[in-house]
């Protein structure tokens, strides 16, 4: 990773042609699937993290100069095909957001609101009626180290910040429940979810 951001400065054209290379693979596999089965899929799900506990891994400049453009080609084949585009993105990356709206990305998962910047609140305030959020409710601290009751109402605050007006999907701050969560928090959340996140 470090060599690659070096070669965003040292030798661009590199870098472009390495990103152009593995987007071609990933648009002509997908179209494939797409047209032998895209009429039983609802959502495209691309992925790859963006942030860091502390911020986003690539200021708004280079992202937009080398990741956007490559991107945009995915949320376009989506588009193209009817799908709604979602993208798993970890950590702290809010300065990309508004990026993201502009290449007309439909939803972001798994918002991990332990991290620099991703504070619930503000980010559905700013983007929350142009962006789907998926995830919020934490996933490292809350549902590994809290009890069914503090899940429970964690959740439900979550759900009261992030629930209204809709473009909210309930979920963990990961893209998978980790392995070391409490069974009774992963119950206790799907509970909470049940009770107090149904319109």
């Amino acid at each position: 990773m470090e060599n690659l951001y070096l070669k965003m400065y040292d030798e661009p054209e590199l870098v472009d042609a390495l990103m152009t290379h593995l987007v071609d693979f990933y648009v002509a596999s997908s179209r494939t699937i797409f047209d032998e089965a895209g009429d039983l899929i609802d959502i495209f799900f691309v992925g790859n993290d963006l942030g860091s506990q502390t911020g986003p891994l690539l200021g708004p400049e280079a992202f937009e100069r080398f990741i956007l453009p490559h991107l945009r080609r995915l949320i376009d084949l989506g588009h193209d095909y009817g799908l709604k585009v979602q993208m798993h993105c970890c950590g702290g990356f809010e300065p990309l957001i508004p990026a993201l709206i502009g290449a007309k990305l439909d939803a972001l998962h798994a918002v991990q609101c332990s991290c620099h910047g991703m504070d619930l609140k503000a980010l559905k305030a700013a983007y929350g009626a142009r962006m789907v959020f998926n995830g919020g409710i934490d996933s490292h601290h809350v549902l590994i180290d809290g009890t069914p009751a503090s899940v429970r109402e964690d959740t439900r605050r979550v759900l009261e910040i992030m629930k209204p007006g809709g473009g909210f999907v309930a979920g963990a701050s990961h893209d998978w429940i980790l392995p070391e969560t409490p069974v009774n928090n992963m119950v206790a959340m799907a509970d909470a979810v049940r009770e107090f996140g149904l319109y």
